[in-house]
């Protein structure tokens, strides 16, 4: 079903007229990867200017404007709560995201397919953890599936989703092996970069990947640190399913990546075990309460001198800042706990567990990459 144009460019009207943004009714929709030359500059609250950090620009807010309690805000919210608008959202987020990634020559759907038609389902019974529990919130609809990242088709996707998002980030690169050099190359290199800088030593011995999803972050950390011993740990068997299913049939490897089903909340795994715990693109899909227990459980996994590496979405990314109306309802009906990662201040939380060395860079135009060190 193709994506109706009428609901949205309304929508973006009721939007702007209400939310002191600019109108955008009068231009048709476009994709998320041409959205700097038709972003909303929204008004700032305060007179400062922007900043660079790390080659990338910040914003003036402090975060999105489509945040917290403001009217935009609420209004959204309210757009939202009304269920057949949501389903129309929810399909056009949807659409958007196949739409955009096949035109940046992401075969989403063949790269779908090919996964459903493996032998991927054989992996589901030797890495499910029946006795886990999943958190409540872990069941809410996230990214358009309403069974969340508890299905198939989810599994099978997120590989197309996550190099589209990586393309969206970086909009210029001719392709996105190009686009992975700045997003995964500027990650790791932060990361790098603050271990010697803290740690005292360049040595990675052990790696955990705290929401893996499917193995792409895990396969990039594997591949910085090729001596490490890696784990992916996820709460969704059906991603770990995929990322084992895929790790069989690549390289092989002198430590073959171990895959956990676990929450990361709660691991079970044992205190000061690892050198370095990486968090990517996963608190923007918590509630405050779990982005506390995972960082709180990070800190007693790590050994002293270890690294805590969280990437995501950047509050202070002038590209997030300026997004438009309906790009921003569209990504707000599918994160149900977007302003939450939003308005949870992180340095803080971070200080709170015991973290010190706190570092925060933006590692390019929409994503930062905050780390932090275990005393020693």
């Amino acid at each position: 079903m193709a994506l109706s144009s009428t609901p949205l460019q309304n929508l973006s009207a009721l939007i702007s007229a209400n939310g002191n943004a600019t109108t955008m009714s009068s231009r048709p929709p476009r994709t998320a990867s041409r959205e700097r030359s038709w972003a909303v500059h929204a008004a700032a609250p305060d007179t400062s200017t922007a900043v660079s950090v790390g080659g990338y620009e910040e914003g003036r807010l402090v975060r999105p404007k489509w945040t917290g309690e403001t009217p935009l805000s609420r209004l959204v919210r309210a757009l939202i709560s009304f269920k057949p608008l949501y389903s129309v959202l929810k399909l056009g987020a949807r659409q958007v995201l196949i739409s955009t990634a096949e035109k940046n020559n992401i075969p989403w759907r063949e790269m779908t397919k090919e996964i459903l038609e493996s032998e991927v389902y054989r992996e589901l019974d030797n890495i499910q953890n029946q006795s886990l529990v999943y958190p409540d919130y872990y069941l809410n609809p996230f990214h358009a599936y309403d069974e969340g990242n508890l299905t198939w088709l989810a599994a099978a996707e997120a590989e197309a989703a996550t190099m589209s998002m990586v393309k969206r980030a970086i909009p210029d690169a001719s392709s996105v092996d190009e686009a992975n050099q700045v997003v995964r190359g500027n990650w790791l290199h932060a990361v790098e970069q603050h271990h010697i800088k803290y740690s005292g030593t360049s040595l990675i011995g052990d790696i955990l990947d705290i929401g893996c999803s499917v193995g792409v972050s895990t396969r990039f950390l594997a591949d910085k640190f090729p001596t490490a011993k890696v784990t992916g740990l996820d709460l969704s068997p059906y991603f770990l399913a995929v990322a084992q299913h895929k790790e069989k049939r690549g390289v092989p490897t002198k430590f073959p990546i171990k895959w956990i089903h676990a929450n990361g909340e709660d691991t079970g795994l044992p205190s000061k075990s690892f050198d370095l715990v990486s968090i990517s693109y996963v608190f923007h899909e918590c509630p405050e309460r779990a982005i506390a227990n995972i960082v709180r459980e990070s800190f007693r996994l790590l050994r002293p001198g270890g690294t805590l590496a969280v990437t995501d979405n950047s509050p202070k990314s002038k590209i997030l800042q300026e997004l438009s109306p309906v790009l921003f309802t569209l990504m707000k009906s599918t994160e149900p706990f977007l302003d939450e990662y939003y308005l949870t201040d992180m340095d803080k939380t971070l200080k709170e567990v015991g973290f010190v060395n706190i570092t925060s860079i933006l590692t390019d135009p929409r994503h930062m990459t905050l780390t932090a060190t275990v005393p020693q």
